[in-house]
């Protein structure tokens, strides 16, 4: 059964237009082992900071934290609708590291079906259905964690039509996912997103990658240890010279407590308040407003199907 050209929402399926300005890559809910006691547990905090986005123009939020890391699925639609702000949530896994052995053993030989029934019957009791597959490549490699999890996002895709967004550690490995999952796994590169190119700024392979009809994430700004803002309107002016204006997106990737805005950090709202304003002075207001508006639409709208 196949269903309209959609992007999945938490309160349902809408068209792309639909989404307004979008902060396509952060997390409202996250936990993880490697980053102790930085969780973002509190749902007021969430709610302040989707205040604070939609107070900037923001209309769409994609929480990029997949199966097993506190994504609060049930959560999400009251948010959604008391700050007015859509959010598309996702499926997938993380890397290992971000696992117990025994989570992991849990999901060996059902995993593509874990996504699937997340994508298209709810997460968990919720009910609420993620709108995207969410994966995670290495340094600069794949590992047998990444091919396993990647091959079945690949399943899942075939199955419902899915998006999947990839984490690539520090910005690397672009073109060996891409070989994986648009190559052996045969997932269309529009189906494809990369995150965190702004992290290792090779130019060269920002092209590569967007010559494929990939998406290009550049995620995770206001981070002095990562080669973010003050190089991201170079490669974003490279890329969209190259003629792959309409494949990049733009997103906040708020991880910790201490980064959100109710706790002093840049959090949701920076990606509008400074970010915008700072490329739309090296790439104009048109450039800008495609890469927040028009794109993450083009990007997650699919035509779902329901194995």
């Amino acid at each position: 059964m196949v269903s309209a050209v959609a992007v999945r929402t938490v309160a349902g399926d809408v068209p792309a237009e639909e989404l307004g300005v979008c902060d396509a890559h952060d997390h409202l809910f996250f936990g993880s082992p490697q980053l102790p006691g930085q969780e973002l547990r509190s749902v007021s905090a969430a709610r302040a900071e989707l205040t604070a986005f939609a107070a900037q123009g923001g209309g769409a939020v994609v929480q990029w934290t997949p199966y097993g890391l506190g994504r609060r699925a049930d959560e999400l639609p009251a948010l959604s609708r008391e700050t007015g702000v859509r959010i598309v949530t996702a499926t997938g896994l993380h890397q290992a590291v971000h696992y117990d052995a025994t989570t992991l053993a849990g999901l060996r030989g059902r995993l593509a079906d874990v996504f699937v029934a997340e994508l298209t019957e709810g997460i968990g009791p919720s009910g609420v259905r993620a709108g995207l597959i969410k994966v995670a490549g290495g340094f600069h490699a794949l590992d047998a964690h990444a091919r396993w999890t990647m091959t079945a996002a690949a399943e899942a895709h075939h199955a419902t039509g899915a998006t999947i967004a990839v984490h690539l550690e520090l910005g690397t490995g672009a073109l060996d996912v891409l070989e994986l999952l648009c190559g052996e796994l045969g997932v269309p590169p529009q189906r494809v997103i990369l995150g965190h190119l702004n992290r290792s700024p090779d130019f060269t392979v920002h092209r590569q990658a967007a010559a494929s009809g990939c998406y290009l994430a550049f995620d995770g700004p206001s981070r002095a240890n990562h080669a973010t803002d003050w190089r991201m309107p170079d490669a974003l002016r490279e890329l969209a010279d190259a003629g792959h204006g309409d494949r990049l997106l733009l997103g906040g990737d708020t991880t910790t407590a201490a980064a959100r805005s109710v706790n002093g950090g840049p959090g949701m709202p920076y990606l509008l308040r400074r970010v915008r304003p700072r490329l739309t002075a090296d790439l104009g207001e048109e450039l800008v407003r495609r890469i927040l508006t028009d794109n993450p639409g083009r990007a997650l709208a699919v035509e779902w199907r329901r194995p």
